[in-house]
């Protein structure tokens, strides 16, 4: 093997030179976006957008920040329903804090888990919220346009290949992935990385291993390009002014009796068909909605979700709409069989010793949800308002 000579040396010595400016310069722009991203965060925090659900950089800004509480969701979130909506009702921050959206329609907790394994350390002792629709675990087949629509490539290869999740809880979320086949079509290298981790053989985790610095580097990649995107979303998109923060004293017996009496085109209630004029025996549905409790992978989700954020070390809260009880209710599904939905979800989570809230008293408290949707009225979501300022101040959630 040749060595190389004297005049071959400077070329060398100039390269590595080259590639260490690049390098040099490449990090200090990124600390730039970052501060940037930081820098902004009272204008960003409220606001609903897809490069926020599908990147990283500001839902990672989002956890660093003392005074911002994360909420992951689906559509509830996005839906415009008057004042008393979360992020538009802490917006100024009026107790001490802003509320931050994250979700689109049919996000889940699958969706979620691959966000908290991907931002990892950014959740510790961090406190952070997760809004369930409770039709989900009531089906033993959820659909699977909501997963698909809300996947991330970026959030999948970095908690892949990140460090935040051991080998074991990684293997149990590949093997969900997998099951979702038309996310991964296009994206090779991360199918063969999550088969590798769901396969469990020895020679398999060594392959997956051998993959790390390729996946550390396309995940890099990923991270460098939402920033730039940020970049352009703060620059261009971000026309008004940030918001006032003004802190004021909240009453919430009056505010939830406000909200109570709204009418519903100001609860945010939209026209629904009317109800099918077919009645239904009470309760002769209730076999099929017990076995949908019983069978629905989303309690595998969940489950997966819950410990990803106790081995983050993430402090969350998890919230659940009630279910409608007035449109069960008709279709044939009795108040106990349901029960069985409200019995399991807390004695799940509490296993990890997190708070939760499923709002079981409003079952068949029509004003609170829109009708027939999975969506917050006005006096739903100062309901959901009041558990998370209690929440962020650490004291006990109320329902």
């Amino acid at each position: 093997m040749s060595t190389p000579t004297r005049k071959q040396i400077p070329h060398l010595f100039a390269g590595v030179v080259a590639l260490g400016l690049a390098a040099i310069i490449l990090f200090a722009a990124q600390r730039a976006l970052i501060h940037l991203e930081h820098a902004t965060i009272v204008s960003t925090a409220p606001e609903s957008f897809a490069l926020k659900n599908q990147g990283l950089a500001f839902q990672r800004a989002s956890a660093h920040s003392p005074n911002v509480l994360i909420i992951y969701g689906s559509s509830e979130l996005l839906v415009p329903a008057a004042p008393e909506r979360g992020a538009t009702f802490f917006r100024t921050a009026p107790t001490g804090f802003q509320l931050s959206p994250v979700g689109s329609g049919g996000a889940n907790a699958l969706i979620w888990l691959q966000k908290v394994g991907a931002l990892g350390s950014a959740f510790r002792d961090k406190r952070v919220a997760f809004s369930l629709s409770p039709g989900w675990f009531c089906t033993p087949k959820p659909g699977t346009q909501g997963y698909i629509a809300n996947f991330s490539p970026m959030a999948a290869t970095e908690m892949v290949f990140g460090g935040a999740l051991d080998f074991r809880l990684k293997r149990d979320i590949a093997a969900r992935m997998l099951q979702f086949p038309e996310t991964l079509e296009k994206r090779p290298f991360l199918e063969f990385a999550l088969r590798r981790l769901a396969s469990g053989q020895p020679l398999d985790r060594v392959v997956f291993y051998a993959l790390w610095p390729a996946g550390k580097i396309q995940a890099a990649l990923f991270e460098l390009e939402d920033h730039w995107a940020a970049r352009h979303h703060i620059r261009r998109q971000m026309k008004p002014p940030p918001p006032r923060l003004q802190e004021e004293a909240v009453d919430w017996s009056r505010l939830i009796a406000k909200a109570s009496k709204a009418k519903p085109a100001d609860a945010g209630m939209i026209q629904q068909p009317p109800q099918l004029d077919r009645k239904i025996t009470p309760g002769s549905r209730d076999v099929g909605f017990l076995t949908g409790v019983k069978t629905s992978p989303a309690w595998i989700d969940l489950d997966l979700l819950l410990r990803c954020l106790a081995s983050v070390h993430a402090r969350p809260l998890i919230l659940s709409m009630p279910l409608g009880g007035e449109f069960y209710d008709h279709a044939g599904i009795s108040r106990s069989a349901r029960d069985e939905f409200y019995r399991k979800l807390p004695a799940l989570v509490e296993q990890y010793q997190f708070p939760v809230v499923e709002f079981q008293e409003h079952d068949e408290d029509p004003p609170f949800l829109i009708k027939n949707q999975p969506h917050l009225t006005a006096k739903g979501w100062a309901y959901y308002d009041r558990a998370l300022d209690d929440f962020f101040h650490g004291r006990l959630p109320r329902g």
